[in-house]
């Protein structure tokens, strides 16, 4: 064996163990962070109307910009980017006076408890039950 055919066989391995942290790095463009609780999401506060059993209801929902992931079973809410849309859960008058003058900017949360939508009649990807506004 030439001294040139000693190097094809290094300069392979070389490459190949330089170009896996490069392809792990584009693996991981493409999948969501994981949210847990006690973390904050921003995003764009809606208010939704709609009526139900004659009874108008009002949900807060915030919307980022990146998909999140919430761990559990499936990790992802079923679906593939992670949940988008978040609706908060309003306990009491108070908290809808908190939110209001949010409605329409962007707005963070720190979330304490969330759980994936699992009724048609819920409007978001995600719950958020347990919440508070960051300032």
């Amino acid at each position: 064996m030439t001294m040139r055919n000693t190097w094809l066989p290094a300069m392979a391995l070389c490459l190949c163990a330089a170009a896996m942290p490069i392809h792990d790095a584009f693996a991981q463009r493409g999948r969501p962070k994981p949210i847990r609780n006690g973390e904050v999401l921003s995003g764009e506060l809606r208010l939704m109307r709609s009526r139900a059993n004659g009874k108008r209801i009002s949900t807060y929902q915030v919307v980022i910009t990146e998909g999140r992931r919430i761990p559990g079973p499936d990790g992802l809410c079923n679906l593939e980017t992670g949940p988008e849309t978040f609706q908060i859960i309003t306990h009491d008058d108070t908290d809808v006076i908190r939110l209001k003058p949010y409605i329409g900017k962007t707005i963070s949360i720190k979330a304490n408890e969330m759980e994936c939508a699992t009724r048609v009649e819920q409007v978001s990807d995600a719950l958020v039950s347990k919440w508070s506004i960051v300032q």
